[in-house]
Parts: C-alpha cells; structure tokens; sequence
C-alpha cells in the first residue's frame, strides 16, 4: 500500500507448517523496560512514561546484536480489581510513528480506556527507535518529474530514481534484512514479555491490522481484546493491493470533486464533477509547464490532493488551495499543503515503508508486467495509478532478500473488532470481508457509503460507543450469518465548507492520531 496506508507476508513461515513449529526460535527474555520522562510534548502533556527496549536484531539468534525500540506507557486508572491489561497501539504505514499513541486511551467514550495500560510505540527502524532508517532525506523534493511516463526518457529518469533509491537503503546497514512484518510481530511479543504480560489487547490501524493479523496466526494464545480499524486484506499483499488502491482512490477523488461541484457557490471551481475533474487535470498540466512558484509541479499536485481520498476531513482544506490556486495564484497555500503531509527532508517513513513491504515477500521483477498493469490501471484510474507505481518501484531494485508469505489463520484468537468504512480507498472492503472469513470469532463493523480511511474515534458514535462496549466488556455485535458484515453505521456526515456553517464543522481524531496515521499517506 503507497500511504497507509496503508498491504503477504514474509518471513519464516514454511508452507505446511502450523504457527507455533514454523514460529519455533530460541528463547529470549527482554529485560524490564526502565520508564522514565518523554520529550514528546503531547506524551507530557498526558502523563506518560517513555523508554528504550532491546530486541534482537535477528529473532532467531537471540544472543547476537540488538537493537531498541522507543516505548511510552500510559497506565490504567482504575482500581487493580478493574484492571483490563496492556493495550499496544499501531498506526500503520508500514512505517508509521506509534509512539505518541498511548494517549490514545482517553479517547475512547464512557471512559472505556481507563482500564488499561495503553502503549505506544516506534516500530523497529522507525522515528526514536534506534537504528532508525533513513536512504534519500531530499527524495520528495519539489517539482519532480512527472510522475505519468508520457515519454521513454520520463520512464527512465524513473526507473533511475527508484534503483538509486533501493541502493541508497543497501548502505544503512544490517537491519534491512530484519524489518519484516515478523519480526515486528516478534517485537511486539517482547513488549508484552517486557511488561509481564500474559496477554496484551491490540489497537491497529491499517497496515496495524495486517500486524494483528499476523500477532494472531503466530501468537493466538496471546491475544485477548483485538480492534483493527481499515482492515489489509492478506491475500493481496503487496503488489495486488496498490493496483487495488488505485482504482479505490480515483473514485474517491471523484467523490471529493462532486463535493467541491455542490459548494460551486464557496469554490467556484464547476458545478458538475466532471467540471472540477477536468480542471483539474487541466492544472496538472499547466504545472508540469511551469510549477507554481517553483515548487509545486504535477506530482506535488498529485500528492496534495491524494489525502482527499483517505478522509473527507481533509476535503475543506484541498478544496480551499485548489480555489486560491485557479482564482489568486495563491501558490504558498498549496506549498504549505503539501508540506503538511509531505515533510520536507524526512524520509524515515517512506524507507521503513520500503524496507518492509520491499522483503515481506517478493515483488515482480519484470518490468514489464509493471508497465502493463500499471498502463492497464491508469486507463481507467489516471488519478493515483503511476505515482503509486514509481512509490512501490524501488521494491523492484530491492538489495534485500525477500520472505515468504505467512498464511493468516485467526482460528485461534478469542475475540475481535473489525472496522471499515465501505468506501475506504487505502485498504479495500474486501480485505474486511476476508479478515472476518479468516477470524471466525471476529464481527465487523462497517459504514456503507464511508470514505474514510481508519476513521475510528472522530466522534461517530454509532461506532465509538460499541468500540467502548468491546473494551469494556467483550462484548461484540453478533455475528451474522453469511459473508456480510455484522451490524452497520452510518457514516460521518461529509463536512460543509468551514465558514459557511460552522455548527457543522466535520469531527476529526485527536491531532496526534491524525498526525500517525497520515504520515505515510505519501
């Protein structure tokens, strides 16, 4: 998945072998994790501890070098009689940022996270965890090429770019080679041995669900209170996902320019979707012969408006720059937009995002199935399709050795929480659909219409009310016969343009969340 966004998976998993032969390794015993104060002002600000954990660098050789992982914790408040576990929070990516995370128990309704000691943390290669991963700071620099390869040289100049980005990531050393899914699902069994856990409860966000998935088939005995919110479906990973998503998103953004269409009296862009549509790709193309101030070329463009097609909460905002672009020449908006989502000199999470998904099983090699399919998908889904492609390219230079697949089985987990919004561009309803198959004792809740990628706790209270139900209880919504989902919500109203009504205003996941979550919504 190019931002979460947000997902077979690799590793050591021979085909045949149940989880806990293939899984079989020798022993490790994390020492207890010393907590002391953290530097992150939102952690402060709620009271967490922050700390450093070792890990083996290889899982399977447990005695070798280590590395360590950034871990906050945030614990319960209720009486010990009422206490529920450990709860770990993912936001997904790969390659996203947890370790704000643990704040994330205040959020949920009827005081429902008090229970539990909620953790954050940095996967291994990720933000404070240490080493952390970075091949080419500069690589999403301004007004890069145009990301459709229109002509043999634009194809290569890219082709060139994604091979010297695959060799930068062969120099940052021994960890390439162990930052596969697995050995993040055998971090997160340390954390909870760390803590003195029995068991722990998992949040995930998107490709945090394909790591619940996995947690599950190798640790089922160790899984109590699971929710996964933008559920990866495991059959498509990784390849399949994106040529997936990409017709996901160009129907999105047709959605998003409908919306714009409706409000032609705030943003005065067409008063069809058609009309927005065509203007535009018509301003992509005027950027690709002059960038706005310099900086802002086709594929700035692209990527500006690409989070319009993960949440409807970021609708007002791109629609606004886009009308200060077309009407004002306002350029420095859109800069400021797009450096939003695209901080400028960091590339951590696009390198973890790689180095992940790169090994976690192995990509086509031939570029010419990639052209193919990837031509073939843009004829019907231009909006996404080769910015997604050139994402994913240097999976096709990748100097690390690829894994095998783990076959997901949830069989064995007691309990889950599925969430999806029908709509969602990043992970698909289908892999929703084949997580409750594939997790028997699952239910899923799903909001049909909903655009919103892991949109859970933004104050829909059809759904956060039974998310707090779950954790407070166990209780799930029953399960129904067939392959549907098991009970339903409406979604988020979609937001009206802030200035016309502002009883109205869209709600919106805390700041920090939000902040996790997009921060591989490249």
């Amino acid at each position: 998945m190019r931002k979460v966004v947000t997902a077979a998976l690799a590793v050591g998993l021979l085909t045949g072998l149940s989880p806990a032969v293939a899984n079989a390794a020798p022993d490790f015993d994390p020492a207890p994790i010393q907590w002391g104060p953290c530097t992150d002002e939102t952690l402060q600000k709620a009271g967490a501890e922050c700390g450093m954990l070792r890990v083996p660098l290889d899982h399977a050789d447990p005695a070798g070098e280590q590395i360590s992982l950034a871990v906050s914790r945030i614990k319960h408040t209720v009486p010990e009689d009422q206490y529920q576990g450990v709860m770990l929070v993912n936001p997904g990516g790969p390659g996203g940022s947890g370790l704000t995370l643990s704040a994330l128990g205040a959020y949920v309704p009827k005081n429902a996270g008090a229970a539990y000691d909620w953790i954050g943390f940095d996967p291994r290669g990720v933000g404070a965890s240490e080493p952390a991963i970075s091949c080419d700071p500069n690589y999403f620099s301004y007004d890069r090429p145009h990301y459709v390869p229109t002509t043999p040289e634009l194809e290569q100049t890219w082709l060139d770019r994604s091979e010297g980005y695959a060799r930068a990531c062969g120099n940052t050393g021994k960890l390439l080679d162990h930052i596969k899914t697995t050995d993040v699902v055998e971090d997160m069994d340390s954390i909870r041995e760390a803590l003195g856990a029995e068991q722990i409860n998992y949040y995930g966000f998107s490709y945090g669900t394909y790591l619940g998935q996995v947690y599950g088939t190798l640790h089922p005995e160790r899984m109590r209170r699971v929710v996964m919110d933008g559920v990866v479906d495991v059959e498509d990973v990784w390849y399949r996902a994106n040529l997936n998503q990409d017709v996901a998103f160009d129907r999105n953004i047709k959605i998003f320019f409908d919306w714009i269409a409706r409000h032609d009296d705030t943003f005065h862009l067409g008063k069809t979707g058609a009309d927005v549509e065509k203007l535009y790709y018509e301003q992509q193309a005027e950027l690709d012969r002059q960038p706005a101030g310099g900086v802002i070329g086709p594929d700035e463009w692209t990527d500006l408006f690409l989070t319009a097609g993960y949440s409807q909460a970021a609708w007002d905002s791109r629609a606004k720059a886009f009308a200060g672009w077309v009407h004002n020449g306002d350029w420095e908006t859109l800069k400021k937009v797009y450096d939003s989502a695209n901080p400028p000199g960091d590339d951590n999470g696009f390198a973890v995002y790689l180095s992940v998904q790169c090994t976690d099983v192995k990509w086509p090699q031939s570029w010419q199935q990639w052209r193919r399919d990837n031509w073939e998908t843009h004829a019907k889904a231009p909006f996404e399709t080769w910015a997604n492609a050139w994402y994913n390219a240097p999976c096709r230079f990748w100097p690390a050795k690829p894994g095998k697949p783990v076959e997901v089985d949830g069989g064995e987990v007691e309990s889950a929480l599925l969430i999806s919004e029908e709509l969602d561009a990043a992970t698909p309803f289908p892999g929703a659909l084949e997580a409750r198959d594939r997790f028997p004792n699952a239910s899923l809740i799903s909001l049909p219409g909903g655009t919103t990628h892991s949109g859970s706790l933004s104050g829909n209270t059809c759904l956060d009310d039974q998310i707090a139900d779950y954790l407070l209880t166990g209780k799930l919504p029953p399960r129904k016969p067939g392959e549907g989902p098991d009970t339903t919500c409406e979604p988020l109203p979609q937001p009206t343009p802030e200035g016309v009504n502002t009883l109205s205003k869209h709600p919106q996941q805390p700041e920090f969340l939000q902040k996790a979550l997009q921060s591989n919504w490249h």
